[in-house]
């Protein structure tokens, strides 16, 4: 249906649209029919064309508007005006045009890229001597300006191989002046980093134009977005910098304090940390964690003596030796002997020669690293633990050597050191922002904790595998507190004792202890569907209050959402597009897209995606690919979703095989069933608590031989 000039018209959607974009001209006399289009009448403006016009609703009210190669022309035109008034109105209508690929395809035909870089590199100048006297005009004229280039950019047509140098200069010069304004400063960092995101010639480019120390000051601000915009420049720049590059920009880094300052004016700022500055921070410290990798995958060289130096360093600061024997036939082999013996003590499995121990990748050297740079920072901690164990007679004493090479190679496992960051993901430590050298100082914290656990188990050798169970179980535990330094870290790791540890596994087995008596799985099955249906109408319940869901693109920083809630009374799915990250549930007016739940023919999820087969970038992401799902419709239509997070995806999908009268096969929905079912159980069973259930029925006893004991009352 489409409405112009307050009158409604309703035609067939099985006519081409040219047919139904010349009735409606016909209709109120207009001629030159090509000339027109027909548009959204929502504050999307998006054009109807052939390829999209398979989603257009019934109902859905449309606007009879010149065409997208008209308004590029017209736009191209005013956009080049001597009137600032007029070129400022035609460059804000552009900045809002361009968020349509098909105005965007239109325009970019015209050359429309290369006009907005030209105005970006010379129209500055030309406007300097304005400034003064039109400065608000003038840092709107520019703002839209590259609002209009960043949307246009978006839609992934040109290359951003094409730029030329002036161009990026001019938009570092922007980042770089120390006074300018915030939406222009937002979009220069978002182009910037789009350019280092997308090509390696223009990663090289930009990194000479912008230095890490012109960065800095943009995050000693109090606005969270040009902070967040600036984290992710200097993401992009780490995680395209060359391997021999990465080292160096880490150490410039910490020259310019940039973890302090996060630190104090992000993480403790008085002020709420939002998703996408969240993954940033996440982004930063899985990119320097990964630093690790490459002394992670480096094996010891038993030749090497600087190598060796730093085993006999160990040794040294353990058990500071006494002035070596002289070099005689005799002294040599009572050296040797005397070394056998401390690297015995050490732990190490190998005691001839130690440096074989660490030549296996991971953790290679860098759990050596660790182990050095505990006996240097923690000389105390680290000596009580070595001679603690080495007088020890009784086979419980805690192998330190092979007690840090197993612990290294957890840690690294828990960190996922080596693996690229997601794309979807918001885990960031702050605790791990508190320190320069945070990686090695949770290395110590967790080699003491294992050294103290060790002990609580009164483990021996044969033990050391459940051991390092129960460590990695205290470590994970810890860190999903979220503690905001190392030393709250280490007191959530005190009150995570052995015999807590064992508390909370007896806990949670007694609340999902499966009763294999045939009574009690016979009341399971009995009360089974339901719970089943009562967890089914959870999921129905949280797909009517609906979920914000983010549009990932080549350029993440470009924040675009759309929103999807199912009706009161599961028929209708609605959805849209949103400007911002809703705060709250989006009443169902506000969504002008529609899909009959009756339309829909399947949901497919991961690989089987068809917007997962098109985006090979998301494609390789196995993050992004266990979190995406799709409802496919009619012929070839579908709706394609990225859920933010797997709790999410699965309420999403239950919820939707929920609907086509499928089973709900998530793992949500697995521990959602043993939790109920066993509370349920538990709860009928509470009369019976302390009488032992058997597996079978009691036997009927035999007759009384008399009936001597019934009486009658009366």
């Amino acid at each position: 249906m489409t409405t112009t000039k307050n009158r409604k018209c309703k035609f067939c959607l099985k006519k081409p649209l040219s047919a139904i974009i010349k009735e409606v001209c016909d209709g109120w006399s207009l001629a030159n029919h090509e000339c027109f289009a027909l548009q959204h009448a929502d504050s999307s403006n998006f054009y109807i064309t052939e390829k999209n016009r398979n989603e257009i609703k019934n109902g859905t009210i449309l606007r009879l508007t010149t065409s997208p190669a008209q308004n590029a022309q017209q736009l191209h035109e005013r956009i080049q005006s001597s009137s600032m008034d007029a070129k400022l109105e035609a460059l804000k209508d552009l900045a809002s045009l361009s968020r349509d690929v098909t105005f965007a395809q239109e325009f970019i035909n015209l050359d429309g890229i290369c006009l907005l870089t030209q105005m970006v590199e010379s129209g500055t100048e030309r406007y300097q001597k304005l400034q003064k006297i039109m400065k608000p005009c003038f840092g709107d004229m520019l703002s839209f300006t590259l609002t209009a280039f960043v949307e246009l950019m978006d839609h992934g047509i040109v290359s951003w191989d094409t730029f030329s140098v002036a161009f990026i200069k001019k938009i570092a010069s922007f980042v770089n002046k120390s006074a300018m304004d915030i939406s222009i400063l937002q979009r220069s960092l978002a182009i910037l980093e789009s350019m280092v995101l997308n090509s390696h010639d223009l990663y090289q480019k930009v990194a000479q134009e912008i230095t890490i120390g012109q960065l800095i000051p943009h995050l000693q601000g109090t606005d969270q977005e040009i902070q967040t915009y600036t984290i992710a420049v200097i993401n992009a720049l780490f995680l395209k910098a060359p391997d021999e590059r990465r080292q160096e920009m880490a150490n410039i880094l910490a020259q310019k304090q940039l973890r302090s300052i996060i630190l104090t004016h992000v993480i403790r700022a008085q002020r709420a940390i939002n998703n996408e500055m969240a993954h940033q921070l996440y982004v930063l410290q899985v990119l320097t964690f990964n630093l690790l990798e490459d002394r992670m995958m480096t094996k010891m060289d038993p030749q090497d003596q600087a190598q060796r130096d730093i085993i006999f360093e160990l040794r040294r600061i353990a058990f500071d030796a006494e002035s070596e024997p002289n070099n005689s036939s005799g002294s040599m082999e009572k050296r040797k002997s005397m070394y056998t013996r401390d690297y015995k003590k050490l732990g190490f499995i190998n005691h001839v020669n130690p440096a074989m121990d660490f030549t296996q990748t991971p953790p290679g050297m860098l759990a050596l690293d660790n182990m050095l740079y505990f006996a240097k920072h923690h000389q105390d901690a680290y000596i009580r633990i070595v001679l603690e164990n080495s007088s020890r007679e009784d086979k419980h004493e805690c192998p330190f050597g092979r007690s840090s090479i197993e612990l290294t190679k957890m840690l690294c496992e828990i960190l996922k050191v080596g693996e690229l960051p997601s794309e979807t993901c918001n885990d960031f430590h702050p605790m791990f922002f508190t320190h320069d050298r945070s990686f090695e100082e949770f290395f110590c914290i967790c080699i003491q904790l294992l050294n103290k656990t060790w002990k609580e188990m009164r483990a021996t050798s044969e033990d050391f595998n459940k051991v390092m169970q129960v460590v990695k179980e205290q470590v994970m535990r810890a860190l999903t507190t979220k503690p905001s330094s190392l030393d709250q870290f280490k007191s959530k790791l005190q009150n995570l004792s052995y015999t807590e540890i064992l508390k909370i596994r007896q806990s949670e087995r007694m609340n999902q202890e499966d009763f294999q008596s045939r009574p009690i799985l016979e009341l399971k099955e009995k009360i089974q569907p339901e719970i089943l249906e009562l967890i089914k109408q959870q999921r129905l319940n949280r797909l009517v209050e609906g979920t914000c869901f983010r549009k990932l693109n080549c350029r993440r920083r470009q924040d675009k959402f759309w929103y999807c809630r199912l009706s009161p009374n599961h028929k209708v799915l609605h959805y849209g597009d949103l400007e911002e990250s809703p705060q709250g549930e989006v009443p169902h007016d506000s969504l002008q897209d529609k899909l009959p739940v009756a339309d829909i023919k399947a949901v497919v999820t991961g690989k089987d995606c068809p917007h997962m087969k098109e985006k090979g970038a998301l494609k390789q992401n196995k993050e992004v690919l266990e979190l995406a799902f799709s409802i496919l419709y009619d012929s070839n239509c579908q709706l394609n979703f990225i859920a933010p997070d797997k709790h999410e995806y699965c309420i999403w999908t239950d919820g939707l095989n929920a609907l086509l009268g499928k089973d709900m096969m998530s793992e949500l929905t697995r521990n959602d069933l043993d939790t109920l079912l066993s509370m349920e159980i538990k709860l009928r069973l509470l009369d019976l608590e302390n009488i032992q259930i058997p597996d079978a029925p009691p036997p009927i006893p035999k007759e009384p031989s008399n009936y001597d004991f019934v009486y009658d009352c009366n």
